[in-house]
């Protein structure tokens, strides 16, 4: 089997990288944006307004909830389709019924389950967020990350998110925001991408040399 850098195709991993870089970025200048945009149209509404957002909320988090599938859960998609393809299950790249079913169901159960953690973090850490900051972020979000799925760039709804909410509390006030958090977590965004790297070529030298030469011992 090839191995080594000989093997990569840099046209793919430039598109990803892009898309995962520029994101982000987007996300920002959309969040703040819309925020602009509400602070704009409502600068004379009362404290009350709030009340609308909150109920608008559960339009813009379906709209975000179906973003978050149609990206990141098409990447486990392709991933496992790949494994079929490979190993000689199926000849033809065409997901099956039951990896959507089994992708769909591990995101939903897993952000309903593992993700208060994060959820805290994205809705505490960065500023007090109310139900207007709630809203542009969530549909700056869901705007960023259904265009890129449409474009078929694979983007982190995780870093999208994060940088819409800091753009929606960067329109009202910069000092609002704090800007620690955030680059705390951009450290961790840019140490995942070599360490999955890493982790990744780790186990793929387990598989393709340690099992076979341990298996050849016996």
């Amino acid at each position: 089997m090839d191995s080594g850098f000989g093997v990569l195709m840099l046209d793919g991993i430039l598109k990803v990288l892009i898309a995962l870089f520029i994101s982000p970025i987007i996300g920002f200048i959309v969040g703040m944006f819309i925020a602009n945009l509400i602070f704009l149209l409502s600068w004379q509404a009362s404290p009350r307004i709030n009340g609308v957002f909150k109920k608008l909320q559960i339009i813009t988090s379906l709209g975000l909830a179906l973003s978050h599938g149609t990206n990141d859960a098409q990447k486990t998609m392709g991933i496992i389709t790949l494994g079929l393809v490979i190993t000689g299950y199926q000849n033809t790249f065409q997901v099956p019924f039951w990896v959507i079913l089994v992708c769909a169901s591990a995101i939903a159960i897993g952000t309903g389950i593992g993700g208060w953690q994060l959820i805290k973090t994205l809705g505490s850490k960065f500023y007090k967020i109310r139900p207007v900051h709630g809203f542009a972020s969530q549909a700056a979000s869901a705007i960023v990350i259904l265009t890129a799925s449409l474009l078929g760039g694979p983007v982190s709804t995780t870093q999208v998110v994060s940088s819409s909410i800091m753009g929606v509390g960067a329109a009202e006030r910069v000092s609002k925001v704090r800007w620690g958090v955030a680059g705390e977590i951009a450290t961790a965004w840019l140490l995942t991408i070599p360490a999955t790297m890493a982790v990744g070529a780790l186990f793929f030298w387990i598989f393709n040399e340690l099992v076979p030469a341990i298996i050849r011992l016996f």
